[in-house]
Protein backbone atom coordinates (compact mmCIF):
# COMPACT_ATOMS: atom_id res chain seq x y z
CA UNK A 1 0.00 0.00 0.00
CA UNK A 2 1.19 3.52 -0.71
CA UNK A 3 2.34 5.60 2.20
CA UNK A 4 3.63 9.15 2.73
CA UNK A 5 5.62 11.15 5.24
CA UNK A 6 4.82 14.24 7.26
CA UNK A 7 4.82 17.20 7.98
CA UNK A 8 4.13 19.94 5.42
CA UNK A 9 5.49 20.71 1.99
CA UNK A 10 6.11 24.09 0.43
CA UNK A 11 4.82 24.80 -3.03
CA UNK A 12 5.15 28.43 -4.12
CA UNK A 13 4.56 29.69 -7.65
CA UNK A 14 6.63 32.81 -6.92
CA UNK A 15 8.80 33.49 -3.91
CA UNK A 16 12.17 34.83 -2.84
CA UNK A 17 14.65 32.12 -1.91
CA UNK A 18 18.10 32.42 -0.35
CA UNK A 19 20.67 29.66 -0.63
CA UNK A 20 23.83 29.55 1.48
CA UNK A 21 26.71 27.96 -0.41
CA UNK A 22 29.56 27.11 1.97
CA UNK A 23 32.82 25.20 1.67
CA UNK A 24 33.42 22.24 4.04
CA UNK A 25 36.66 23.90 5.19
CA UNK A 26 38.16 27.37 4.82
CA UNK A 27 39.10 28.38 1.31
CA UNK A 28 38.75 31.16 -1.24
CA UNK A 29 35.58 32.97 -2.30
CA UNK A 30 35.88 33.91 -5.98
CA UNK A 31 32.81 36.15 -6.41
CA UNK A 32 31.78 39.34 -4.66
CA UNK A 33 28.59 40.79 -3.23
CA UNK A 34 26.28 42.05 -5.95
CA UNK A 35 27.55 39.67 -8.64
CA UNK A 36 24.95 37.95 -10.80
CA UNK A 37 25.62 34.23 -11.00
CA UNK A 38 24.22 31.25 -12.87
CA UNK A 39 23.72 27.81 -11.37
CA UNK A 40 27.08 26.54 -12.64
CA UNK A 41 29.12 29.61 -11.62
CA UNK A 42 31.93 28.60 -9.23
CA UNK A 43 31.57 30.79 -6.14
CA UNK A 44 34.24 29.31 -3.83
CA UNK A 45 37.03 26.76 -3.89
CA UNK A 46 39.40 25.01 -1.53
CA UNK A 47 41.52 21.88 -1.16
CA UNK A 48 40.76 19.02 1.19
CA UNK A 49 43.94 17.65 2.79
CA UNK A 50 44.95 14.28 1.36
CA UNK A 51 44.82 11.07 3.35
CA UNK A 52 47.71 10.17 5.63
CA UNK A 53 49.74 6.99 5.18
CA UNK A 54 52.16 5.64 7.80
CA UNK A 55 55.20 3.66 6.63
CA UNK A 56 57.46 1.99 9.21
CA UNK A 57 60.66 2.53 7.25
CA UNK A 58 62.98 1.52 10.08
CA UNK A 59 61.26 -1.85 10.43
CA UNK A 60 61.30 -2.47 6.68
CA UNK A 61 65.04 -1.78 6.51
CA UNK A 62 65.90 -3.59 9.75
CA UNK A 63 67.26 -0.48 11.46
CA UNK A 64 66.80 1.03 14.91
CA UNK A 65 64.48 4.10 14.78
CA UNK A 66 67.27 6.52 15.74
CA UNK A 67 69.21 5.59 12.56
CA UNK A 68 66.31 6.49 10.29
CA UNK A 69 67.55 9.98 9.20
CA UNK A 70 70.78 8.49 7.84
CA UNK A 71 68.92 6.43 5.21
CA UNK A 72 66.23 8.91 4.18
CA UNK A 73 66.38 10.15 0.59
CA UNK A 74 63.52 12.60 1.18
CA UNK A 75 63.17 15.19 3.91
CA UNK A 76 60.15 16.64 5.64
CA UNK A 77 58.16 18.75 3.20
CA UNK A 78 59.61 17.10 0.10
CA UNK A 79 57.39 15.87 -2.72
CA UNK A 80 57.21 12.12 -3.23
CA UNK A 81 56.26 10.00 -6.21
CA UNK A 82 54.52 6.65 -6.07
CA UNK A 83 56.95 3.79 -6.66
CA UNK A 84 60.04 5.95 -6.21
CA UNK A 85 62.40 5.36 -3.23
CA UNK A 86 62.12 7.53 -0.13
CA UNK A 87 64.77 5.68 1.89
CA UNK A 88 67.69 3.43 1.02
CA UNK A 89 70.47 1.65 2.92
CA UNK A 90 74.09 2.05 1.79
CA UNK A 91 74.70 -1.70 1.62
CA UNK A 92 78.15 -3.30 1.56
CA UNK A 93 80.57 -1.63 -0.82
CA UNK A 94 77.58 -0.18 -2.69
CA UNK A 95 76.00 -3.62 -3.12
CA UNK A 96 72.99 -5.36 -1.52
CA UNK A 97 71.11 -2.11 -1.01
CA UNK A 98 67.58 -2.15 0.42
CA UNK A 99 65.02 0.55 -0.39
CA UNK A 100 61.53 1.60 0.63
CA UNK A 101 59.36 3.07 -2.12
CA UNK A 102 56.58 5.60 -1.70
CA UNK A 103 53.14 3.92 -1.77
CA UNK A 104 51.51 7.10 -3.13
CA UNK A 105 52.11 10.49 -4.68
CA UNK A 106 52.12 13.46 -2.32
CA UNK A 107 54.54 14.80 0.26
CA UNK A 108 56.55 13.62 3.24
CA UNK A 109 55.27 15.22 6.44
CA UNK A 110 57.22 13.70 9.32
CA UNK A 111 60.17 11.42 10.12
CA UNK A 112 60.04 9.90 13.62
CA UNK A 113 63.23 8.67 15.29
CA UNK A 114 61.09 7.36 18.14
CA UNK A 115 58.77 5.02 16.23
CA UNK A 116 60.79 4.63 13.04
CA UNK A 117 57.72 5.64 11.05
CA UNK A 118 57.42 8.13 8.22
CA UNK A 119 54.17 10.06 7.72
CA UNK A 120 53.19 10.58 4.09
CA UNK A 121 50.35 12.81 2.88
CA UNK A 122 48.48 12.06 -0.33
CA UNK A 123 47.80 15.00 -2.71
CA UNK A 124 45.04 17.41 -1.65
CA UNK A 125 41.62 17.07 -3.29
CA UNK A 126 40.34 20.24 -5.01
CA UNK A 127 36.81 21.22 -3.99
CA UNK A 128 34.66 23.76 -5.81
CA UNK A 129 31.10 24.80 -5.05
CA UNK A 130 28.80 26.46 -7.53
CA UNK A 131 25.90 28.85 -7.04
CA UNK A 132 23.31 26.04 -7.61
CA UNK A 133 20.67 28.58 -8.71
CA UNK A 134 20.62 31.55 -11.07
CA UNK A 135 20.56 34.62 -8.86
CA UNK A 136 22.55 37.35 -7.15
CA UNK A 137 25.22 37.18 -4.45
CA UNK A 138 23.73 39.03 -1.47
CA UNK A 139 26.30 38.13 1.20
CA UNK A 140 29.89 36.89 1.33
CA UNK A 141 31.13 34.68 4.16
CA UNK A 142 34.85 35.39 4.11
CA UNK A 143 36.82 32.24 3.34
CA UNK A 144 33.67 30.11 3.54
CA UNK A 145 31.18 30.87 0.78
CA UNK A 146 28.29 33.10 -0.21
CA UNK A 147 24.54 33.55 0.02
CA UNK A 148 22.74 33.58 -3.33
CA UNK A 149 19.25 35.05 -3.59
CA UNK A 150 16.80 34.40 -6.39
CA UNK A 151 13.12 34.74 -7.11
CA UNK A 152 11.03 32.12 -8.78
CA UNK A 153 9.07 28.94 -8.15
CA UNK A 154 9.90 26.63 -5.27
CA UNK A 155 8.53 23.10 -4.86
CA UNK A 156 9.42 20.62 -2.14
CA UNK A 157 9.04 16.88 -2.52
CA UNK A 158 8.54 14.14 0.06
CA UNK A 159 11.61 12.07 -0.75
CA UNK A 160 14.54 12.14 -3.15
CA UNK A 161 17.71 10.38 -4.21
CA UNK A 162 20.65 11.99 -5.95
CA UNK A 163 22.37 15.34 -5.65
CA UNK A 164 22.23 18.79 -7.20
CA UNK A 165 21.58 19.03 -10.91
CA UNK A 166 20.12 21.48 -13.41
CA UNK A 167 18.06 21.01 -16.53
CA UNK A 168 15.17 22.26 -18.60
CA UNK A 169 11.75 21.17 -17.35
CA UNK A 170 9.89 18.79 -19.65
CA UNK A 171 6.43 17.42 -18.81
CA UNK A 172 6.11 13.93 -20.31
CA UNK A 173 2.55 13.04 -19.24
CA UNK A 174 -0.87 14.53 -19.84
CA UNK A 175 -2.01 14.64 -16.23
CA UNK A 176 -1.01 14.16 -12.57
CA UNK A 177 -2.46 10.62 -12.43
CA UNK A 178 -0.63 9.26 -15.48
CA UNK A 179 2.36 6.99 -14.92
CA UNK A 180 5.73 7.88 -16.42
CA UNK A 181 6.36 4.63 -18.28
CA UNK A 182 9.53 3.72 -20.13
CA UNK A 183 7.91 4.23 -23.54
CA UNK A 184 7.33 7.92 -22.71
CA UNK A 185 11.06 8.52 -22.19
CA UNK A 186 13.33 9.12 -25.19
CA UNK A 187 16.71 10.54 -26.21
CA UNK A 188 15.32 14.05 -26.67
CA UNK A 189 15.00 14.30 -22.87
CA UNK A 190 18.74 13.90 -22.18
CA UNK A 191 19.87 16.50 -19.65
CA UNK A 192 16.32 17.57 -18.81
CA UNK A 193 14.23 17.46 -15.65
CA UNK A 194 11.33 15.25 -16.71
CA UNK A 195 8.00 15.52 -14.89
CA UNK A 196 5.75 12.48 -14.69
CA UNK A 197 2.46 11.91 -12.92
CA UNK A 198 1.65 9.27 -10.33
CA UNK A 199 4.57 6.87 -10.61
CA UNK A 200 7.70 5.65 -12.37
CA UNK A 201 8.62 1.97 -12.29
CA UNK A 202 12.07 0.37 -12.21
CA UNK A 203 12.17 -0.11 -15.99
CA UNK A 204 11.32 3.54 -16.54
CA UNK A 205 13.94 4.81 -14.12
CA UNK A 206 16.61 2.57 -15.64
CA UNK A 207 15.84 4.02 -19.06
CA UNK A 208 15.91 7.57 -17.67
CA UNK A 209 19.37 6.94 -16.19
CA UNK A 210 20.71 5.24 -19.31
CA UNK A 211 19.66 8.18 -21.49
CA UNK A 212 21.07 10.69 -19.03
CA UNK A 213 18.06 12.59 -17.75
CA UNK A 214 19.11 15.23 -15.25
CA UNK A 215 16.14 14.47 -13.02
CA UNK A 216 12.78 12.74 -12.73
CA UNK A 217 9.93 14.25 -10.71
CA UNK A 218 6.93 11.99 -10.06
CA UNK A 219 4.30 11.35 -7.41
CA UNK A 220 5.54 7.94 -6.24
CA UNK A 221 8.07 5.13 -6.57
CA UNK A 222 8.00 1.57 -5.26
CA UNK A 223 9.86 0.91 -2.01
CA UNK A 224 11.46 -2.39 -3.24
CA UNK A 225 12.77 -0.56 -6.32
CA UNK A 226 14.46 2.00 -4.07
CA UNK A 227 16.52 -0.82 -2.56
CA UNK A 228 17.47 -1.92 -6.08
CA UNK A 229 18.57 1.62 -6.88
CA UNK A 230 20.66 2.08 -3.74
CA UNK A 231 21.85 -1.52 -3.43
CA UNK A 232 20.88 -1.50 0.27
CA UNK A 233 18.14 -0.50 2.70
CA UNK A 234 17.99 3.25 3.15
CA UNK A 235 18.04 3.44 6.96
CA UNK A 236 17.90 6.94 8.46
CA UNK A 237 20.83 8.59 6.70
CA UNK A 238 20.62 11.77 4.66
CA UNK A 239 20.23 11.03 0.96
CA UNK A 240 21.67 13.16 -1.83
CA UNK A 241 25.20 11.80 -2.14
CA UNK A 242 24.27 8.62 -4.01
CA UNK A 243 26.21 7.78 -7.17
CA UNK A 244 23.20 7.77 -9.49
CA UNK A 245 22.97 9.15 -13.01
CA UNK A 246 19.56 10.80 -12.50
CA UNK A 247 18.18 12.62 -9.47
CA UNK A 248 14.78 11.21 -8.45
CA UNK A 249 12.25 13.37 -6.57
CA UNK A 250 8.94 12.04 -5.24
CA UNK A 251 6.32 14.67 -4.51
CA UNK A 252 3.84 12.41 -2.70
CA UNK A 253 5.37 9.21 -1.27
CA UNK A 254 5.91 5.52 -2.02
CA UNK A 255 3.55 3.60 -4.24
CA UNK A 256 1.29 4.80 -7.03
CA UNK A 257 0.12 8.24 -5.86
CA UNK A 258 -1.20 10.93 -8.17
CA UNK A 259 0.84 14.10 -8.01
CA UNK A 260 -1.01 16.95 -6.31
CA UNK A 261 -2.88 18.90 -8.97
CA UNK A 262 -1.43 22.25 -7.94
CA UNK A 263 2.12 20.90 -8.01
CA UNK A 264 1.63 19.34 -11.44
CA UNK A 265 0.06 22.46 -12.93
CA UNK A 266 2.85 24.65 -11.54
CA UNK A 267 5.51 22.42 -13.06
CA UNK A 268 3.60 22.31 -16.33
CA UNK A 269 3.44 26.11 -16.41
CA UNK A 270 7.23 26.19 -16.08
CA UNK A 271 7.87 23.80 -18.97
CA UNK A 272 10.95 24.81 -20.93
CA UNK A 273 12.37 26.79 -18.01
CA UNK A 274 15.71 25.98 -16.41
CA UNK A 275 15.37 24.28 -13.01
CA UNK A 276 17.81 23.48 -10.22
CA UNK A 277 16.98 20.29 -8.35
CA UNK A 278 18.34 18.46 -5.32
CA UNK A 279 17.23 15.05 -4.05
CA UNK A 280 18.80 15.44 -0.58
CA UNK A 281 16.35 14.18 2.07
CA UNK A 282 16.36 13.66 5.81
CA UNK A 283 13.11 12.37 7.28
CA UNK A 284 13.89 12.54 10.98
CA UNK A 285 15.14 15.40 13.17
CA UNK A 286 16.35 18.38 11.17
CA UNK A 287 14.05 17.61 8.23
CA UNK A 288 15.55 18.19 4.79
CA UNK A 289 13.28 17.97 1.76
CA UNK A 290 14.15 17.42 -1.90
CA UNK A 291 13.41 20.47 -4.01
CA UNK A 292 12.80 21.92 -7.44
CA UNK A 293 13.79 25.58 -7.91
CA UNK A 294 12.83 27.46 -11.08
CA UNK A 295 14.36 30.96 -11.28
CA UNK A 296 12.01 33.58 -12.74
CA UNK A 297 14.06 36.80 -12.48
CA UNK A 298 11.84 38.89 -14.75
CA UNK A 299 8.50 37.86 -13.23
CA UNK A 300 6.63 40.17 -10.87
CA UNK A 301 6.78 39.00 -7.27
CA UNK A 302 3.48 39.36 -5.36
CA UNK A 303 3.82 41.30 -2.12
CA UNK A 304 4.45 39.03 0.83
CA UNK A 305 4.75 35.88 -1.25
CA UNK A 306 7.78 34.50 0.54
CA UNK A 307 8.34 30.90 1.59
CA UNK A 308 8.01 30.62 5.35
CA UNK A 309 9.38 27.84 7.51
CA UNK A 310 7.13 28.73 10.45
CA UNK A 311 3.68 28.64 8.92
CA UNK A 312 1.14 26.43 10.69
CA UNK A 313 -2.28 24.99 10.01
CA UNK A 314 -5.08 27.53 9.79
CA UNK A 315 -8.57 27.76 8.38
CA UNK A 316 -8.22 27.77 4.61
CA UNK A 317 -4.94 25.81 4.61
CA UNK A 318 -4.58 23.18 1.90
CA UNK A 319 -3.86 19.73 3.29
CA UNK A 320 -3.30 16.20 2.06
CA UNK A 321 -4.58 13.19 4.02
CA UNK A 322 -1.76 10.71 4.68
CA UNK A 323 -3.68 7.85 6.32
CA UNK A 324 -6.71 5.74 5.47
CA UNK A 325 -9.63 5.94 4.90
CA UNK A 326 -9.09 9.19 2.95
CA UNK A 327 -5.46 8.57 2.05
CA UNK A 328 -4.12 10.84 -0.69
CA UNK A 329 -7.11 13.19 -0.84
CA UNK A 330 -6.58 16.94 -0.93
CA UNK A 331 -8.83 19.36 0.88
CA UNK A 332 -9.20 22.68 2.64
CA UNK A 333 -9.29 23.13 6.39
CA UNK A 334 -12.67 24.48 7.46
CA UNK A 335 -12.29 24.27 11.22
CA UNK A 336 -9.72 23.74 13.98
CA UNK A 337 -11.59 22.88 17.21
CA UNK A 338 -9.56 23.52 20.37
CA UNK A 339 -11.10 20.71 22.39
CA UNK A 340 -9.91 17.10 22.13
CA UNK A 341 -12.30 14.63 20.53
CA UNK A 342 -12.70 10.88 21.00
CA UNK A 343 -11.98 8.79 17.92
CA UNK A 344 -13.12 5.23 17.08
CA UNK A 345 -9.98 3.91 18.78
CA UNK A 346 -11.23 5.55 22.03
CA UNK A 347 -8.21 7.86 22.07
CA UNK A 348 -8.64 11.59 22.66
CA UNK A 349 -6.90 13.62 19.95
CA UNK A 350 -6.87 17.09 18.46
CA UNK A 351 -8.80 17.17 15.19
CA UNK A 352 -9.62 19.39 12.24
CA UNK A 353 -12.51 19.68 9.83
CA UNK A 354 -11.74 19.39 6.14
CA UNK A 355 -13.70 19.94 2.94
CA UNK A 356 -12.57 17.89 -0.04
CA UNK A 357 -12.61 18.97 -3.68
CA UNK A 358 -15.81 17.01 -4.37
CA UNK A 359 -17.63 18.89 -1.62
CA UNK A 360 -17.65 16.11 0.97
CA UNK A 361 -16.46 16.90 4.50
CA UNK A 362 -14.75 14.95 7.27
CA UNK A 363 -13.30 15.32 10.74
CA UNK A 364 -9.79 13.92 11.02
CA UNK A 365 -6.98 13.73 13.58
CA UNK A 366 -4.48 16.47 12.83
CA UNK A 367 -1.73 13.84 12.83
CA UNK A 368 -3.39 12.25 9.80
CA UNK A 369 -2.73 15.19 7.47
CA UNK A 370 0.16 17.16 6.08
CA UNK A 371 -0.04 20.79 5.08
CA UNK A 372 0.84 21.92 1.61
CA UNK A 373 2.30 25.41 1.93
CA UNK A 374 2.23 27.89 -0.88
Amino acid sequence: MAHAYTPGLRVASMTVLRKDRRLPIKGEVVVKKGDKVSADTIVARTHLPGNVQLVNVASKLGLPPEDLPSVMLKGEGDAIEKGKPIAETKGFFGLFKSAVNAPCDGSLENISTVTGQVILREPPTPIEINAYVDGKVVEVFEGEGVAVEMQGSFIQGIFGVGGERTGEIHVAVSGPDEKLSANLIDESMKGKVVVGGSHIDWEGLQKAMSIGLSGVVVGGFDDPDLKKLLGKDLGVAITGSEDVETTLILTEGFGVIGMAGGTFELLKSREGKKASINGATQIRAGVIRPEIVVPMPDAELPTGDVVSSTAGLDTGSTIRVIREPHFGRLGEVTGLPNELQKMESETMVRVLSVKFADGTEATLPRANVEMIEG
